[in-house]
């Protein structure tokens, strides 16, 4: 399976939907013609049961006009259907007819739920007038939802940034007072005092790395994008010490590196060393014990380079599509240090940021992360952040 990170371009705003019923092809034209326009999009039944077919498979309608005489299914039996459905039973009904202004008819039309009531021969001023203000309506209430939904994640994101700062970083803190309150005692044994210095040193950088990572997505928050300084760089010298420094760290598995190609490129040399690192360091920590993680920089095609980490190990099915999502729930693993579930996060807000893509691939026993960027770092479009 695999699950490609790189977003796609900004998608133009949805055009607003309005459903027209009438079982006469001349009406139907006629009105098209009045309410078409380039930001809205026009459905067209002859029937009811065809209405009802275009709203089970088009969602978010702003409005339908229904003609009341019609064989089969009248625009009032249809309105009780739209009425009587979780999914259609708020959409904003006009009636039109063209039979006798009874008043009973537009009682009728009323307790059906319409909110208004239109004789033929239609005053096309009038209904362009209201049909605008349904559709603006419906703007506004696209843009609630969509405010909405950016404060609820905001908010659950600083819940997120509470529990890290309640959880994740008490546990090295611990470790550094535990290790601080044992130097104050007398130690005559020079190996237990390297040992406690280790320890104090391990945890500090445990929370340095934390406070680092969560710096860094403030940055997307504020910024839009993973904010950059480009420069010369070359991918295998990146890699190189993002290998050479985790093996330092003494995880015991094996990092092996390989190299083909001109992989020169302009880019911010401190990020894509943070991305090889974390895509370095996930690998170490979530593979097989005992193998290798293989490491390919890939340089031999004109305008981009491309990384690859892979290791031995599978993802589970359930958890590829939030891979790169902040906070994502962590599988906790015995005699592990755990990080924020950050890593990847960072890596692909840098890489989006340089222009490139990333994805990650998982299956048979392995699992594969693979980046390509052009050989010239973009400038941001601000599509990355949350």
């Amino acid at each position: 399976m695999t699950y490609r990170s790189a977003e796609p371009a900004a998608p133009p705003s949805p055009r607003v939907k309005c459903l027209l019923v009438d079982d006469t092809e001349e009406n139907l034209t006629a009105l098209e013609a009045v309410l078409q326009r380039s930001d809205i999009e026009i459905l067209k039944a002859s029937c009811g049961s065809e209405a009802l077919e275009l709203l089970l498979q088009h969602n978010d309608v702003a409005l339908a006009l229904l003609d009341v005489q019609m064989p089969e299914m009248n625009g009032f039996e249809l309105a009780e259907l739209i009425r009587g459905s979780e999914r259609t039973r708020h959409v904003p009904l006009i009636f039109m007819t063209a039979g006798s202004r009874d008043q009973n008819w537009q009682f009728k039309g009323y307790e059906t739920g319409a909110v208004d009531f239109l004789y033929k021969p239609i005053d096309t001023h009038a209904l362009v007038n209201k049909a605008n203000i349904f559709f603006e309506l419906h703007r506004q209430k696209r843009a609630l939802a969509h405010e909405l939904q950016e404060r609820t994640e905001s908010l659950r994101l600083n819940e997120m940034y509470m529990a890290v700062l309640s959880h994740d970083l008490r546990n090295p803190l611990t470790a550094i007072l535990t290790g601080a309150m044992a130097l104050q005692r007398p130690l005559a044994d020079p190996d237990k005092l390297l040992a406690l210095a280790q320890q104090i040193q391990s945890s500090g950088r445990r929370m340095g790395q934390m406070i680092e990572d969560l710096l860094d997505v403030a940055r997307v928050r504020q910024a839009g994008s993973m904010p950059l300084k480009r420069g010369p760089a070359s991918l295998d010298t990146l890699v190189g010490r993002a290998a050479q420094e985790l093996r330092e760290g003494g995880t015991g598995r094996r990092i092996e590196v390989a190299a083909r190609g001109d992989l020169a490129g302009v880019w911010d040399s401190e990020r894509m060393l943070q991305v090889a690192s974390n895509l370095i360091g996930n690998a170490l920590q979530h593979g097989v014990t005992g193998t290798a993680v293989q490491v390919t920089a890939d340089g031999t095609a004109a305008h981009r380079v491309v990384l690859t980490v892979d290791n031995e190990g599978a993802i589970a099915e359930s958890l590829m599509a939030h891979l790169f999502n902040p906070f994502r729930e962590r599988i906790h693993q015995p005699g592990r240090h755990q990080g924020l579930g950050l890593g990847l996060y960072i890596a692909q807000q840098i890489v989006l940021a340089h222009g490139g893509t990333i994805e990650a691939s998982s299956g048979d026993a392995r699992t594969t992360f693979r980046v390509q960027l052009p050989r010239i770092a973009c400038e941001s479009d601000g599509r990355g952040g949350f």
